[in-house]
């Protein structure tokens, strides 16, 4: 665990620089995949390119391998683990920082499923940190949009031991075992770690998780890659990760309500609220955590005080900790992913 403790020279420079920070929005990070398609351009306006077939925007991320760039107002070019380590508990709160210290917790991405993801389970905490040195993954899906007849994966229709599931993974007929559910935009689904799962083609979702990267790989129909090769499968450390409880209601249940928040999830790693917005919105974020938005629908700007922000679908923002109230203004309507830590 990173213990920080202020000194006075850390308390100048909180006071010099708690006024230059506001609300931030990165530069996306594409990843380019064999299942990727073409709605991050034409649902989400995404600048990737709009013949390529890709995958996945990553949004707010500061794994050492994709450290995301700021792209609005002075501290445009600068990275997220930069300005974590300027800003530190000013930035995430002082009880993340002490958490975390100066890796960022969360990472916030948009998924587009042109087809079939592989089946896939991750890590907890525990096994990510021996095998991997990285925290687990859990994981929240929001559909954005979804083709008719369009389906995802989450947890087994039955209950299911160990065995079983290894005797599947290896002989390649796990499907009939998996709980395949029909999906429709506003649709959210609630992933802890240890939960098969795979998104089907046609969904494209919001995702906020943890800030990992590492995935076991159980079947992936027998695609091969650009040069030819089967993707590589994990079966020992997918049954080692997997959790095979008879608890897999998964879906999650909110109420549709306009200009407050309905609570989607609240565990350990984050929470997250769905907001739906017909007028001007006061939010006040008066406890110890950043707070990201994902605009899923629409469009807003957010008064924060000594500045204001367009925000559009498919932006995602990082507020500070710092700020403690923000005003969403909408004329036409919009939702957003509301996450934060407590």
């Amino acid at each position: 665990m990173h213990i920080y403790q202020s000194t006075k020279k850390d308390i100048n420079i909180i006071s010099r620089t708690m006024s230059d920070l506001y609300p931030l929005i990165f530069k996306s990070i594409y990843k380019h995949k064999i299942w990727g398609g073409r709605k991050l351009f034409s649902h989400l306006d995404k600048d990737c390119s709009p013949g390529a077939r890709c995958g996945e925007s990553w949004e707010v991320c500061g794994l050492p391998s994709d450290d995301s760039v700021a792209r609005n107002g002075a501290l445009a070019g600068t990275s997220l683990s930069a300005l974590l380590r300027d800003y530190r508990e000013i930035l995430v709160g002082k009880a993340l920082y002490a958490r975390f210290g100066n890796r960022f917790p969360l990472l916030v991405k948009f998924i587009d499923a042109a087809d079939d993801l592989s089946i896939q389970v991750h890590p907890g905490d525990v096994l990510a940190g021996i095998k991997h040195d990285s925290p687990g993954k859990t994981e929240m899906w929001y559909v954005i949009q979804a083709d008719p007849g369009a389906t995802l994966i989450a947890g087994f229709n039955r209950p299911v031991s160990a065995a079983l599931c290894r005797e599947r993974f290896e002989c390649g007929r796990v499907d009939d075992i998996l709980n395949r559910h029909a999906v429709a935009a506003g649709d959210a689904f609630f992933l802890p770690a240890g939960r098969i799962h795979a998104i089907g083609k046609g969904v494209l979702i919001a995702e906020i998780q943890q800030a990992s990267d590492v995935t076991y790989r159980i079947h992936d129909y027998d695609r091969v890659d650009a040069n030819g090769r089967r993707r590589a499968l994990d079966t020992d450390n997918a049954v080692a990760a997997l959790d095979v409880g008879v608890d897999q209601d998964c879906r999650l249940s909110y109420q549709n309500i306009l200009n407050a928040p309905a609570r989607l999830v609240h565990c350990e790693h984050f929470t997250a609220d769905i907001l739906a917005c017909s007028e001007t919105v006061v939010r006040n974020y008066a406890f110890d955590s950043f707070v990201i938005h994902v605009c899923v629908h629409g469009a807003y700007t957010i008064d924060y005080g000594h500045g204001r922000l367009d925000v559009r679908m498919g932006d995602c923002v990082l507020i500070p900790a710092a700020i403690e109230s923000v005003n969403l203004e909408t004329e036409s309507g919009s939702r957003l992913l509301e996450c934060f830590i407590v």
